[in-house]
């Protein structure tokens, strides 16, 4: 089982162990009309899953922002942000911080964090998901993978941005 930290404490994260070249699980996750978008899997463009504990937090708030400002500028990317959050929730929050960027929620069958071996596995932040990035291929095979080990942290956005325009 693999850990995060979270203000320095160890947390145990659940799930599925992905790689790098492994093909990327398909699972729905509910958006904030309540409709199901599918991620992972093969598609005819790049996609970018973005996860983040709770959108209702300044660090996910703040990466939330600052991927929908950074990837309005990419063409052929498929970016959605997954968390816990309710869809109502997720909802409010993209209408007010003015995210354009698909935003679903794992909260009905946490099936995205067990496949992507993400969900958190106890301590206070316990079913919720870990701070992480997927980049997936067209053919539907992981690309990049970025576990964010302190979980009140901010991904490492240079990092992902050049590996996304690298695949453009």
């Amino acid at each position: 089982m693999a850990t995060v930290k979270l203000k320095g404490n160890d947390v145990k994260i659940t799930g599925d162990d992905l790689r790098i070249g492994d093909f990327a699980p398909e699972v729905n996750v509910v958006l904030s009309d309540l409709s199901e978008k599918t991620v992972g899997g093969k598609k005819d463009q790049l996609q970018l899953i973005i996860a983040v504990p709770s959108l209702d937090t300044p660090v996910c708030a703040t990466e939330a922002r600052r991927f929908n400002e950074a990837v309005a500028k990419l063409d052929n990317v498929d970016t959605t942000i997954v968390s816990m959050d309710l869809p109502f929730a997720s909802k409010r929050f993209c209408t007010t911080e003015g995210v354009n960027i698909s935003v679903g929620s794992d909260f009905r069958t946490k099936r995205f964090g067990i496949s992507y071996g993400i969900l958190i596995d106890e301590g206070p932040l316990f079913g919720l998901l870990a701070r992480a990035i997927f980049i997936v291929d067209k053919d539907g095979k992981i690309a990049y993978i970025q576990l964010v080990p302190e979980i009140t942290s901010e991904p490492d956005y240079e990092d992902v941005l050049n590996f996304l325009k690298k695949q453009i």
